[in-house]
């Protein structure tokens, strides 16, 4: 864990507001990003893990905007291309204001490979979960779909076009970033 223990908890907190909005809604809320964002901006010319070798505040300030930068670009590209969120951007944008570049580069890629993990559970559940607990419910319920009430099959590509919510991803692979240092 990292020598600002502030850091740790303020993006615990956040993250975990972060996947309940994302789990229940599929939006991650302005208002809990831009004070977090903002929040990381004020608070890093203090960050006294950010002041190594008598640096100062202009360093911790050049470590938050760096940290932005990567993480606007890394998610922005991903959003571009339509594989994110407008939030899930804003959100990684936020969190590189409070751990800097080199930890949000591990934590992008930690994010990816949880990502990678549920988005596979993801797709599991939508393609085999779901028919089996509707199945489940029909023969419970003693109901016998004819031709014209099926649910068709959904594609491969249809599954990934669902909106799968990405900051449990993003929570994961962030929070193991902070113990990989």
């Amino acid at each position: 864990m990292h020598h600002w223990p502030v850091a740790w908890w303020t993006t615990l907190t956040v993250l975990a507001v972060a996947t309940f909005t994302d789990l229940r809604s599929r939006r991650i809320p302005n208002w809990l990003v831009l004070p977090f964002l903002a929040a990381g901006i004020a608070v890093s010319p203090w960050r006294a893990d950010w002041h190594g070798n008598g640096h100062g505040a202009w360093h911790g300030l050049g470590q938050c905007f760096a940290g932005m930068g990567l993480g606007f670009l890394l998610m922005g590209l991903l959003f571009w291309v339509g594989g994110m969120g407008a939030g899930d951007v804003k959100l990684f944008t936020a969190i590189g204001a409070w751990v800097g570049p080199m930890q949000l580069f591990f934590a992008f890629i930690t994010t990816a490979i949880v990502g990678g993990i549920l988005i596979l559970c993801w797709i599991a559940y939508l393609k085999v979960f779901k028919g089996l607990l509707r199945s489940a419910s029909d023969l419970v319920m003693g109901r016998k779909r004819n031709e014209i009430e099926r649910i068709p099959e959904k594609s491969l590509a249809d599954l990934l076009q669902s909106n799968m919510p990405y900051a449990p991803a993003i929570a994961v692979g962030t929070l193991l970033s902070f113990f990989a240092g």
